[in-house]
């Protein structure tokens, strides 16, 4: 007889600047008791700006709350308005300041779970890369999300919910493949899966 797990998943949510969907994935999943972290895969951290073609750019490990100030200073009623300034405030109650997953040598995850189809593209390019070590697997599973603040909450239900269920299979390899295909035709968006190895 098989005893259920408590939350011993190690998770990992990506998107491309660490800022929207994944720090709204990762507030949401640890506040549920997720073994949980964020990162993002661009080369730099980009945010809305003045205009589209001058957006607001910092080095990955910019403190957030140097990013709040900063823009604050700059502008304090467009980031108010535009959410940015909302955004940051959460960031910095649940992390220093951005990560990029290509970055992370220490971790391992059973599951790293993207936003964006280009950043599930960079994630698997990057685990190539890599030379694997110990051929421990993780999965790799894309849900597109909408870079807004609406999509991003919904887009942390539906990665809540995954995880609750992957966190419920007796054999996460052998039985992902049934449970990703029964929750795509639940969310009715396709998702990507590939298994890495660290």
């Amino acid at each position: 007889m098989s005893t259920k797990r408590s939350r011993n998943l190690r998770i990992a949510v990506v998107c491309s600047s660490n800022m929207n969907r994944s720090m709204e994935a990762h507030s949401f999943l640890s506040k549920r008791g997720f073994n949980v972290k964020s990162y993002g895969t661009g080369n730099q951290v980009k945010l809305p700006g003045p205009s589209a073609d001058r957006p607001n750019v910092y080095p990955f490990t910019t403190p957030y709350d140097h990013i709040y100030r900063e823009l604050y200073r700059k502008d304090a009623h467009l980031y108010k308005q535009n959410g940015v300034l909302h955004m940051l405030d959460r960031n910095r109650r649940i992390k220093k300041f951005p990560q990029r997953f290509q970055d992370e040598k220490e971790e391992e995850f059973d599951l790293v779970i993207t936003a964006e189809e280009r950043v599930y593209d960079q994630l698997v390019e990057d685990f190539q890369q890599r030379e694997a070590q110990s051929y421990t697997p993780v999965h790799v599973i894309n849900i597109d999300i909408t870079d807004n603040a609406e999509e991003a909450t919904l887009g942390a239900f539906q990665i809540c919910e995954l995880c609750e269920k992957l966190e419920k299979l007796d054999d996460l390899d052998d039985d992902i493949a049934e449970t990703l295909e029964l929750f795509e035709k639940k969310i009715r968006r396709h998702l990507l899966h590939t298994v890495a190895f660290y």
